[in-house]
């Protein structure tokens, strides 16, 4: 009988390693639009993350594993007066971002928001940029914080294209996990070899389960499982600057690499057919494509792909709101994404739950005429059982135009459209939305709405004259590219 072995030649690394390597090292960021975009979402994300300082369940995570313990030169959470090693930093930063679902959103085969990896972008330039004046040396500046920003998104968004992780169960964050980790690294000053090392850690780190976002298990956890990514990133990028050896088929290894545990289709014996092996298509080269095109979430703190949905109930409020008894159904029409995802009857455990319904994030509006973070509360679904009663009205049918231009390069479009029926057999008109105010075709209209979102959530924690000098200094893009990273960071302490 012949002994079996498996034969050690170790190989290069892989060459998606390798290109997204590359890129983060090597690529100069050219396009305006990019780094303009980069500076409204960065207003975007801090605000959303200063909004959700409002909410215990929230604040109950931040602050230092130990307390009372002190780190030199330590990262600043914003709004609030933590000053942390660089990991739980980004922990806590990437948190409030997640918290209410109120941050950017990439759509494509994979779903995702981008902006998550500020936790650690912002948790470890700090910390450097605080170490480097100490030591004499020039600090890094906002420029680099937004250059990260838009690789980043350029990383996670281009990844997501065309490989679609929560077909096999994966959550998204393992895209955070990989992006934080390259641009993490390049502010820590990797070379190429640290980066690649850093990467393929990332890759082979344990990925967590999209089970927290679905029923019957959604929860909490998705509010905060990004910053638990963008936190790991930091602490793999730190490992590999520190020398340790990479894992470098960490994708491709037969049997052991991500492509054949985790991404291809397996048997009960977990043999693989070679019709079954996936590897991740990567239509485009890496550029700032997903920054220019970014969507914001500017009028709803709601799970994206009911953006439209939500805004349609606020446009048929004012004719729905003194007949809801009347009501006989719903139809909800919509694309394929939003029913898998976020399609839901029965009974809502959580806020966390809550805020990925489709049917609850519509009806509130239809009833009310808005959409806050506070409607997705205990206290306030209880208070008001008409929404339930509402939602079991509603029927959701797809429409295979919005399925096809959901995916559509030219478009990218996320539509809904609602009609209610009543009971004496009238209805209302069908009011359709394609693209969210949050879209790149609809820049024009909602940046203004953008900047104001920023300025209310500034004003949920800071005085009047404070949140004048923070919102000036942010759309003022020379000299926010300026502004030391310490020096900014500053400004958002309590």
């Amino acid at each position: 009988m012949s002994a079996t072995f498996d034969l050690n030649e170790r190989p290069d690394y892989d060459d998606l390693i390798q290109t997204i390597a590359d890129y983060t090292l090597s690529y100069r960021i050219k396009s305006k639009e990019a780094w303009n975009t980069a500076r409204n979402c960065l207003m975007d994300t801090l605000g959303c993350g200063l909004l959700a300082l409002r909410f215990p369940e929230c604040t109950k995570h931040l602050g230092p594993m130990v307390e009372g313990t002190v780190v030199p030169h330590g990262a600043r959470v914003p709004g609030t007066p933590f000053r942390l090693d660089p990991v739980k930093a980004a922990w806590d930063i990437g948190c409030i971002i997640r918290w209410l679902d109120y941050n950017d959103t990439w759509l494509a085969a994979e779903w995702g928001h981008p902006s998550d990896n500020l936790g650690g972008i912002l948790a470890v330039a700090d910390h450097l940029s605080q170490k480097r004046v100490a030591e004499g040396k020039e600090p890094l500046t906002m420029k680099d914080v937004l250059e990260a920003m838009i690789m980043a998104h350029e990383i996670q968004g281009v990844l997501a294209l065309e490989n679609s992780f929560n077909r096999v169960g994966l959550d998204h964050v393992v895209l955070v996990k990989v992006a934080s980790t390259a641009v993490t690294a390049k502010l820590m000053g990797a070379n190429r070899k640290q980066m690649c090392s850093a990467l393929s850690h990332a890759w082979v780190d344990g990925q967590s389960l999209r089970t927290y976002r679905h029923a019957p298990n959604a929860g909490s956890r998705k509010s905060w499982a990004a910053g638990d990514a963008t936190s790991r990133a930091v602490r793999l990028a730190g490992i590999a600057m520190r020398g340790e050896m990479g894992i470098p088929s960490a994708l491709t290894a037969p049997q052991w690499g991500f492509y054949d545990v985790l991404f291809s289709k397996t048997n009960k014996d977990q043999k693989l057919k070679p019709e079954d092996k996936r590897q991740f298509s990567l239509p485009q080269d890496f550029g700032s494509y997903v920054m220019e095109n970014i969507l914001f979430k500017i009028s709803f703190p709601a799970e994206f792909h009911a953006q439209t949905a939500a805004e349609a109930a606020v446009t048929l409020h004012p004719q729905v709101k003194d007949r809801i008894e009347e009501i006989d159904r719903i139809v909800i029409t919509t694309h394929e994404s939003a029913i898998r995802i976020i399609s839901k009857q029965g009974k809502l455990a959580n806020a966390a739950d809550r805020d990925h319904c489709l049917q609850y994030m519509t009806a509130v509006p239809l009833i009310f005429g808005n959409l806050t973070a506070e409607h997705y509360e205990d206290s306030f679904h209880e208070a008001n059982p008409i929404i339930d009663r509402v939602r079991e009205k509603m029927e959701v049918v797809e429409d295979e135009r919005y399925s096809r231009e959901y995916l559509e390069e030219d478009k990218r479009s996320i539509a809904n459209a609602i009609q209610v029926f009543f009971k004496d057999g009238s209805s209302t008109d069908i009011v359709a939305v394609e693209y969210p105010i949050g879209h790149r075709r609809r820049r024009k209209e909602g940046i203004p709405l953008l900047e104001d979102k920023f300025n209310n959530n500034l004003a949920t924690r800071f005085p009047g004259q404070r949140c004048d000098e923070i919102s000036e200094l942010c759309k003022n893009q020379k000299t926010l590219e300026g502004t030391p990273v310490h020096e900014f960071v500053g400004l958002f302490v309590i």
